[in-house]
């Protein structure tokens, strides 16, 4: 069977999109590449979490395997929330790139002072680290926040490290250290989501990478219980079962934190719970400042 494999039209998610479609004809397993535009790749002149958060990018996507335009779709897994349409699958996770942050500057790093992002984690996360930058919103994809780097909009722009490996770009700058700048859940890895369907699950399953999977569903079981999605500064990361999670206030200025080794996702949920409950105050302001609904 030929399956039509749906993705946005960046750069980037055109590149993932292409490299599961060669994955699939090693395995002789015909696909074509259907392209569809979605909300976030529109609105690019609002911050994420006014227009509904990084799901914006996965809705389309999940409409479009429901009505049967489409088989699969492939995504930036932590752009997938953690509510999900009944009828779909995710069929395969792809074995994991870098999940660090990217720090690009082009003059030096002691004369940063205006860094450029759009996500709440990477803000705090600056802040907490230096109080005296300012951070400023940046959306676009990947060609966009580059060029306004160099045009001097910004001194500094950070960017999920993958996605540069991936688009065979090299930038001036820094990979950020994971246990300073705990990337978001899932960040650096790539999933295949489909109709839940055995003739369709079945082929992709091949491409799914067991451990990735495995740190993933760590990091998701983790997110599900703290909640607040990508509007809550939250950094969660666990590699080979070593699993760091936080919350942070959207300054920086007050974080909690657990560090702890885990087996199943059954206690990644143990640990969403507890942090959850150390950072509750946290969560609330952030959705409060936000002006979004407890």
């Amino acid at each position: 069977m030929s399956l039509r494999i749906g993705t946005r039209g960046s750069a980037l998610a055109l590149v993932q999109t292409e490299n599961v479609v060669g994955m699939l004809a090693d395995r002789g397993i015909e696909a074509e590449i259907i392209t569809i535009t979605t909300a976030g790749d529109t609105a690019t002149h609002v911050p994420l979490h006014a227009i509904g958060g990084q799901g914006v990018f996965v809705r389309a996507l999940d409409d479009a395997i429901l009505r049967g335009e489409i088989d699969a779709a492939v995504h930036s897994m932590k752009d997938i929330p953690a509510a999900r349409p009944a009828g779909l699958a995710c069929s395969a996770v792809l074995e994991r790139d870098s999940p660090a942050d990217f720090l690009a500057h082009e003059c030096p790093l002691d004369a940063v002072r205006v860094i450029g992002s759009s996500s709440t984690r990477r803000r705090a996360q600056v802040l907490r680290a230096n109080p005296t930058l300012e951070v400023k919103q940046l959306r676009g994809n990947v060609d966009t926040r580059i060029r306004k780097l160099r045009e001097g909009q910004y001194d500094a722009i950070m960017l999920a490290e993958a996605g540069l490996e991936r688009l065979g770009l090299q930038l001036p700058g820094e990979a950020l250290p994971t246990d300073r700048f705990v990337p978001s859940p899932n960040q650096g890895t790539v999933a295949v989501v489909c109709r839940d369907d055995p003739e369709i699950t079945g082929p992709l399953a091949a491409l799914d990478h067991a451990p990735t999977r495995l740190d993933v569903a760590i990091e998701r079981a983790v997110m599900e219980e703290v909640g607040g999605g990508c509007f809550t500064p939250q950094g969660i990361y666990c590699r080979n079962g070593n699993l760091i999670a936080e919350v942070l206030a959207l300054d920086g200025s007050r974080w909690e934190r657990i560090e702890r080794h885990v087996a199943t996702p059954e206690e990644a949920r143990e640990c969403g719970r507890a942090l959850r409950e150390k950072a509750g105050d946290l969560i609330r302001e952030a959705r409060a400042a936000l002006g979004l609904k407890s």
